[in-house]
């Protein structure tokens, strides 16, 4: 491994000509060479500059000035790369246009934006991933799980599984898939909610989408539950710690295999709740993991084994 002091001995040696041993190196980015001011040997040759042409003196005006822009992204409709007409009217010399040409210019940039919705794809796209930004704000899910999304719609696209389906129900499917394959805790109600489907009509979109691309969905964690029903019913974090070890005991003994992960999680609470002493009923912690009350008595007697 290298230290810091051979680094540095390395970085001031390299500073230097090797022929002759002397400096400084003089870089001509003109003819993108590296030579050496003293004896003129040419220590590189054909470098591609990487600095820009033109010079900034403020952060905004380097900010302007940079050629760099958006990433290309899966969750719009063009991926980002389609160019468009710049709204400042001015040419290349910074003079405003004639009206004439402004009237041109317009035109065209019309016909350029209908000229991409001619394609059914790019319109059933522009349509999906309208949607898809929608309900992910309603949900709360960061970019890279919409990236997912738009990901699996394009996949499901491209078999056609959209043809003759709503596009609202498929995106929304896409979305639930992702959330499944993220382990991001968000159940099929709360996103028939956040899209305003059916939630019949949801989840059999997410079974065509599961059995036509082929998708492997992890086992759902009811340990990633337990903030969002601990926050929602305003048990404390102490509570919440012993409800993950009641919940990890019961993973360890196979009792969670096959129960619902809300039911499950709302059952461990509530027996952490009564043996912490702190004051929460069944009705609260219930409506907050979105199940009934009988689900959680039927899951309290398969854990109570545990805590005895």
């Amino acid at each position: 491994m290298m230290t810091p002091n051979k680094r540095l001995i390395l970085e001031e040696r390299s500073k230097y000509c090797p022929r002759c041993g002397k400096g400084p190196l003089i870089e001509d980015s003109m003819r993108g060479e590296l030579l050496c001011s003293n004896c003129g040997y040419i220590i590189k040759e054909n470098e591609i500059s990487t600095r820009p042409e033109w010079r900034a003196f403020t952060k905004e005006e380097r900010e302007e000035k940079s050629r760099v822009g958006m990433p290309s992204s899966l969750a719009i409709h063009d991926r980002g790369l389609a160019t468009k007409l710049g709204a400042n009217r001015r040419d290349a010399s910074g003079r405003r246009l004639k009206p004439s040409e402004r009237r041109r210019i317009k035109r065209m940039d019309m016909w350029d934006r209908r000229s991409q919705m001619q394609v059914p794809l790019h319109r059933n796209l522009l349509q999906a991933l309208t949607e898809l930004d929608r309900i992910a704000d309603k949900l709360n899910i960061g970019d890279d799980l919409v990236e997912k999304a738009a990901y699996i719609y394009r996949k499901a696209l491209k078999k056609d599984l959209v043809k003759g389906r709503s596009i609202s129900s498929m995106i929304t499917a896409s979305i639930y898939a992702t959330c499944r394959e993220s382990s991001t805790p968000r159940t099929l109600k709360d996103v028939a909610k956040a899209s305003g489907i059916k939630r019949k009509d949801l989840a059999r979109s997410y079974r065509l989408i599961l059995r036509e691309l082929d998708l492997k969905m992890p086992v759902v964690d009811s340990v990633k539950y337990i903030s969002k029903i601990s926050s929602k019913s305003g048990i404390s974090e102490k509570t919440a710690r012993r409800a993950i070890s009641i919940l990890q005991k019961a993973k360890d003994s196979h009792i969670s295999t096959g129960k619902n992960p809300q039911g499950l999680t709302a059952a461990a609470l509530y027996i952490a709740c009564t043996l912490e002493g702190e004051t929460a009923t069944q009705k609260a912690i219930a409506a907050a993991a979105g199940v009934t009350e009988v689900t959680i008595r039927n899951r309290c007697k398969s854990l109570q084994r545990l805590v005895s």
